[in-house]
Order: C-alpha cells, then sequence, then structure tokens
C-alpha cells in the first residue's frame, strides 16, 4: 500500500480536525445545561442515572466509608455499540470494506479471490454473510503493510468524511450523548477514562482524542504487531504487521486491562457478551464498584437488538438472556436506551 504523499496527508488530516472541532461547537449547549446543574441532562431520572450520580459521590467525598483514592479512580468503557453506534456493521469493518479497492489496485490478483471479490460487488447483504475467517483476511490485507503513521493519517481522513448509511451523518456525531456526559462526569470527579474495545487500538486510537477526549495510551484494543526499520533517510519507523498481539475482547478485555492499565477499574460500562468479563473483572475488586451495560431496545432513535427481553437476535453486538440473567443476579445496571435516555445524540 502506498504512502500518502505530505500534502494531501495534511489536508486530509486537517479535515478530521475541523470535523472535531465543528462537533465540539455542536455540543456547547449541552455542555453548558450540564454544568449548570445536572451533571446528566440527557439522561431521564431514574436507577441509572442515579447509580451514577451515587457512585462518583461516594468514591470521590473523602467522609465516605467507601472513597477511591484519585489513583485508583478508573473507569473502562466499551465503544461499539457502548459509546457509539454499531449497526448494521462495526465502523471499522465498514472503513476495511471501503478500503479494499484500493488494496486490490496495489494488488491485482486479489479482484477475483474471495472474500475481496465479494466486497467488490459492493453487495452489502453478502458481506455482511461473509465468514470469521473471511474478515480476518480483509482486515490483514487493509490494516498492515504500512507505516503506522500512513495508517493513522489514512484512518484519521476516512473518519472524518465517511458517513452512516440511515442518518447520512459522519460517524464521529454517532456518539450517545448521555455517554458523553458520563465521560465527562467522571473525569470531572478525578477519573481516568479508558476505551477497552474489541476493535483495533490503532484504528480507535487515530480518533478517540478528537471525538471522547481521551488520549491513545488511553485505550486498549485489539493489537497487532509492528516491525522496527529504517527508511532510505536513516530515519528510524514502525510498520504494521498481519501478526495478532492481543484479542481484546471476552477475556481479553481484563487481561488488556492489566497488561496496559495496570490496576482493576472501579467502573465498567458495556453492551454485549464481549463485555462480560470486563464487567466481572471490575466488580471483583473491594469497594465501591458500578458495572453498567447498554441495552439497545429504541428501533425508533437508534436500533433494537438483543436477542435478551425478545428483541431480534443479532451477530453484532449481541445482548443475550444470559448476559441479562448475569446482570440482574449480579446487581449490574442495564441502561434501557428507550427507557433511560431523553436523547440519544447531539443533534436530536
Amino acid at each position: 500500500m502506498p504512502s500518502l504523499d505530505i500534502s494531501r496527508r495534511v489536508l486530509l488530516v486537517g479535515l478530521a480536525w475541523n470535523a472535531a472541532a465543528g462537533l465540539s461547537a455542536r455540543l456547547a449547549p449541552a455542555l453548558a445545561q450540564a454544568v449548570a446543574g445536572d451533571p446528566l441532562p440527557s439522561w431521564n431520572d431514574g436507577p441509572p442515572k442515579r447509580a451514577i450520580i451515587e457512585f462518583v459521590r461516594i468514591t470521590t467525598d473523602r467522609s465516605s466509608p467507601r472513597f477511591v483514592p484519585p489513583e485508583a479512580r478508573i473507569a473502562t468503557f466499551d465503544q461499539d455499540g457502548t459509546l457509539w453506534v454499531e449497526h448494521p456493521m462495526y465502523t471499522q469493518v465498514v472503513y476495511c470494506f471501503e478500503r479494499v479497492p484500493s488494496v486490490v489496485a496495489q494488488r491485482p490478483q486479489l479482484k477475483n479471490v474471495e472474500p475481496f471479490k465479494t466486497v467488490l460487488s459492493g453487495n452489502r447483504e453478502a458481506m455482511a454473510r461473509l465468514s470469521m475467517p473471511d474478515l480476518e483476511k480483509v482486515l490483514a490485507a487493509t490494516l498492515t503493510g504500512m507505516p503506522v503513521e500512513t495508517f493513522e493519517a489514512e484512518a484519521k481522513a476516512w473518519i472524518a468524511s465517511a458517513r452512516h448509511p440511515r442518518w447520512n451523518r459522519p460517524y464521529v456525531e454517532l456518539v450517545y450523548q448521555p455517554m458523553r456526559e458520563v465521560l465527562r462526569h467522571l473525569r470531572d470527579n478525578g477519573y481516568k477514562t479508558y476505551i477497552v474495545t474489541g476493535g483495533g487500538q490503532d484504528f480507535v486510537r487515530a480518533y478517540a482524542q478528537d471525538v471522547y477526549g481521551i488520549p491513545p495510551e488511553q485505550v486498549v484494543g485489539t493489537a497487532g504487531g509492528v516491525r522496527y526499520g529504517y527508511g532510505k533517510d536513516g530515519k528510524p519507523f514502525l510498520t504494521k504487521e498481519p501478526k495478532l498481539l492481543l484479542n481484546d475482547n471476552n477475556a481479553g478485555k481484563p487481561e488488556g486491562i492489566h497488561l496496559l492499565i495496570g490496576r482493576q477499574p472501579t467502573a465498567a460500562f458495556g453492551n454485549s457478551t464481549g463485555d462480560r468479563q470486563m464487567l466481572e473483572y471490575a466488580q471483583a475488586g473491594d469497594g465501591a464498584r458500578l458495572s453498567m451495560l447498554v441495552l439497545h431496545d429504541d428501533p425508533a432513535r437508534e436500533y433494537a437488538y438483543g436477542p435478551a427481553r425478545g428483541l431480534p437476535d443479532t451477530r453484532v453486538g449481541a445482548f443475550t438472556a444470559a448476559l441479562d440473567d448475569e446482570a440482574r443476579s449480579k446487581g449490574w445496571a442495564v441502561i434501557s436506551m428507550k427507557r433511560d435516555w431523553k436523547r440519544v445524540f447531539a443533534f436530536e
């Protein structure tokens, strides 16, 4: 995959910054409302909202027996389906599919080879049926074999211009406003907020600072290998390689938290079976703990899928009956998008 020329890279990265700046301007009224009093203005009053506010209060009040010292205030958040929209397809998978034509242009021999042939057809239903091994081939071809700086520039450029097919809005506008308020409220009270995602670590790091206010060093994700080398000018650089170092999903999430954060979270937020072990790990610690799951049950404003509680089944972000039962038995708060959120997005 060829590197971008410098002028084009500067232009595209500039577009990413402009998109983020525009989003911040649109969020200003909501932020002002939060500062005026209610720290979670996009939430309806109910058990989940009260649980968040009470958790922050008792863990930051030095007179509370459940006080948590600042260095131990760690909150972890899944991304897809927890912080922003994951349907009908994970954002990074969309990115990889849209990168396939460029990859095939450089490697024409892939044109009539599956799964690249299916992706080039543009048939979204057929692409949605691709097997995991097929998806892994696409991911390896589109996410590796380039300097890390090239990948970051391309990812930032794409996220600045790509639009969701349902709303025809940039993906950066499809962040859940209620969760954005939770991030801010926790940080305002001394918590460090981390994204712990099954998505690609480098992909999420490319935009996490602009979109969530979370710096790249506080993003833990599925990580691939890199190779150290030297350019023709003698300068060192890293090349992304098709070698899996960490599968940050299911049990990989607490494993990644230990490896890259080094502290057990006091609060954890997820939405699917892939987040179960992270919530278990957070709850297993001493003192006050907060474990929460987002339930997608609002087809009018977003999507509805489970299959828990009679909701439609899904291959993307499944919330199963077993996960629902575990949440009930362990006291995890289940956030109903339909019931608990006054609005889903900032643009509503």
